[in-house]
């Protein structure tokens, strides 16, 4: 089972993903910040992270960064990261990031998993 990790802070959205993720049939974990996903991944890889940038604690950009320069990968190992949030930018934060996709908040529940499995494959 492909599993997804969500981390927000936004406790109702990490709810309505949840809900669709696992009615999508993926496994899903969850942080509010970038500290606890650090720690999740420690404990166990996800197949794919779904990031909110705007975070307490340790933001998205800031996880993003000491996960990729502490989790090195080639391309077999790779977790892709979709960037989610309602900040202006996103595109060329996710650009700056290298990160695979990105949604601008708030989205379509639809086009939510549309990415999600293309970024699965």
């Amino acid at each position: 089972m492909v599993s997804i990790l969500v981390v927000d802070d936004d406790l109702d959205i990490q709810a309505m993903l949840c809900d669709v993720l696992i009615d999508e049939g993926y496994e899903v974990r969850l942080a509010s910040n970038g500290r606890e996903a650090l720690n999740q991944i420690e404990r166990e890889r996800p197949d794919l992270i779904v990031l909110d940038l705007m975070m307490p604690v340790m933001d998205g950009r800031q996880f993003y960064q000491h996960f990729r320069t502490n989790h090195p990968t080639n391309a077999h190992s790779r977790i892709p990261v979709l960037l989610v949030s309602a900040g202006q930018g996103l595109r060329e934060t996710a650009g700056e990031l290298g990160a695979d996709s990105y949604l601008p908040k708030p989205f379509d529940l639809d086009a939510f998993v549309l990415q999600i499995e293309r970024l699965t494959r």
